[in-house]
């Protein structure tokens, strides 16, 4: 198990390093200059060691010499290399928006989109889980139908269009909960409806599925032939097979809601990483940006790590044929 778990580990690195390469590349494309943009925005001064002369306007040498402190003087490859040996001794750098390091920052702001996204997680977990296994067992049903048509909505209404609905109905019209929504308990249930309503609808359809191809498998009908109780059949033989291909779609959904939490956050006014990349995409903040996209790469790779690692433990045949194959 050691050597798989390190096997797989390894390979992310390359996609780390795509990940990194990528980001950097594309943030050098936007148009608009980090340093100009923050000139512009009248932020300049004190800690930056650009200075104002006459009329509030800033000289070129001090623009250039703030332009050094961020390597932004070299070349895109030697900044690269130099971000690079940064991020490999674990510095992210300074924000050139904020004057701050970029791990404060996310220490910061990192909990309220953690917070978030295993809200999400827990809302799609407990309604696509419950209504694909329920959808599955009563066939045909009126339960059946109305899990269907879930689904389908829930995959067609966009999520910010749904964060949107709940707004009006349940903290405007009603006035139930809250519309910014910074903390957790009744602050966080729009938000993590909203963004766990996607991955609900999907996991839904795919246990439906996946439950009723274990349903009709000869084992089933063995076990059910001994006069084994349908509750045990379902909740001990059917549920553990169907829940393997199930596994793999959790880790991909789990990624996708930290990067659905970008959006969320925007239209909740919740003060997370999403709203400070949104942020610093807009002022050509480099470091942060960086940092942060670097940051949802390592934990995408770290879940559907774990993933792999449960997935051997729920079926032993993948850890066995992935030992054999090697």
């Amino acid at each position: 198990m050691g050597a798989y778990i390190l096997r797989r580990g390894l390979y992310t690195i390359p996609v780390l390093f795509g990940v990194l390469l990528v980001v950097f590349l594309l943030m050098r494309l936007v148009p608009g200059d980090p340093i100009e943009l923050f000139y512009s925005s009248g932020d300049i001064g004190g800690s930056s060691g650009a200075t104002a002369g006459e009329g509030g306007e800033v000289s070129r040498a001090a623009l250039e010499k703030l332009r050094a402190s961020y390597n932004l003087d070299k070349s895109v490859p030697h900044q690269f290399v130099l971000y690079v040996w940064d991020v490999f001794r674990l510095d992210f750098g300074d924000s050139i928006q904020y004057r701050r390091p970029v791990t404060d920052i996310i220490k910061d702001h990192a909990p309220a989109t953690i917070q978030l996204t295993f809200a999400g997680m827990a809302v799609a977990l407990v309604i696509g889980l419950g209504a694909g296994i329920i959808s599955a067992i009563r066939r045909h049903s009126s339960a059946d139908y109305g899990a269907q048509v879930f689904a389908i909505l829930g995959v067609s209404f966009p999520s910010f269009f749904l964060g949107t609905i709940l707004i009006l109905i349940f903290a405007i019209h009603l006035n139930w909960l809250p519309v910014i929504s910074n903390g957790v308990g009744p602050q966080l249930i729009m938000p993590a409806i909203t963004l766990g309503t996607a991955a609900a609808a999907i996991l839904a359809r795919l246990t439906r599925s996946s439950m009723l191809d274990v349903l009709s498998r000869d084992y089933i009908r063995t076990a059910r032939a001994k006069g084994l109780r349908e509750r045990f059949v379902i909740w001990v033989h059917a549920l553990r097979n169907a829940l393997i291909p199930v596994i793999t779609v959790v880790g991909l959904e789990f990624g996708a809601l930290l990067g659905g939490a970008v959006a969320i956050e925007a239209v909740f006014h919740r003060q997370g990483l999403g709203m400070r990349l949104v942020e610093a995409i807009n002022a050509r903040d480099y470091p942060v940006v960086q940092g942060l996209v670097l940051l949802a790469a390592v934990v995408y790779a770290v879940v559907n790590l774990l993933v792999d690692i449960l997935y051997t433990y729920v079926d032993p045949r993948v850890r066995l044929t992935d030992q054999t194959s090697n």
